[in-house]
């Protein structure tokens, strides 16, 4: 029988949320820094994607790759693990010091992957800055999306700083339905199709998710967007990163955890 069921899903969300936790530095700064690096591949596919088709729904069909080589390899994303630590620590199976150990580390990892990622990319793409990126329509589209999510949100002012941090709680409140649906098969092939459902949903609606924007938004720099790092980080990077934070651990982590977990039975 290949289907989890709900219950047997919290167990394993529980689990995997302990290990993670307890994962030591070094292979936290490894695993995020491939996690980082394997999103911005997938993102780079789906901005070339929507560019040639013309189409933007053909990036959100293409991008869940780069989430399934992550959760097949269990490699450490940040905005996955802020559902599934939360509800580790909750259930004493975790201490509260490896969840802000794993969270800080994994992050650090994500920036340093999904940035080299970046500057190796745009030295392909331009040819070693030979190339101008306003020739090439994917470039154009990656400077143009890197713009979106800073200079316009900044434009808005507090009303952006409440907008891009709603847009990160829907964002990875379906990212992290994508890590938790892998849990819901025990092979592969059907875990690749359970996962890639939430994940195309987020993408294709255009949510906020930090780690994708730690790629696109550096992207965007080198190839010559007019932001700054603190735009980068005051529009979007921090009101992002809570965003995901709050809708990961609190609608996916908790809610199933509330819903499924052994102790909601007890009453």
């Amino acid at each position: 029988m290949t289907y989890v069921k709900p219950e047997d899903v919290v167990e394993n969300m529980l689990q995997a949320g302990a290990k993670k936790a307890n994962l030591p530095v070094k292979q936290l700064l490894m695993r995020g820094f491939l996690a980082g690096a394997f999103l911005g591949y997938a993102t780079t596919l789906a901005i070339l994607a929507a560019t040639q088709t013309g189409w933007g729904i053909a990036g959100a069909l293409v991008f869940p790759v780069g989430f399934v080589m992550i959760v097949l390899l269990g490699l450490e994303l940040a905005t996955g693990n802020f559902a599934l630590i939360p509800i580790a620590v909750k259930d004493r199976r975790a201490p509260f010091s490896r969840l802000l150990i794993n969270w800080t580390w994994v992050l650090i990892g994500n920036l340093i992957g999904s940035v080299t990622y970046a500057y190796l990319y745009c030295v392909v793409a331009t040819k070693m800055g030979v190339i101008e990126p306003e020739t090439i329509p994917a470039l154009q589209r990656t400077i143009a999306i890197a713009e979106t999510k800073t200079l316009e949100y900044a434009k808005l002012g507090f009303d952006g700083t409440i907008t891009a941090f709603t847009s990160a709680i829907l964002c990875n409140w379906m990212v992290t339905l994508g890590a938790v649906m892998a849990f819901t098969s025990n092979t592969t092939g059907g875990k690749i199709a359970a996962m890639w459902l939430p994940i195309m949903t987020f993408f294709g609606l255009g949510y906020e998710h930090a780690i994708v924007n730690m790629f696109v938004i550096p992207a965007g720099i080198l190839l010559g967007a007019d932001i700054t790092i603190a735009d980068w980080w005051l529009w979007n990077g921090l009101p992002v990163i809570a965003g995901n934070l709050f809708g990961g651990m609190l609608f996916t982590g908790f809610m199933l955890y509330w819903s499924y977990g052994k102790t909601s039975h007890q009453d």
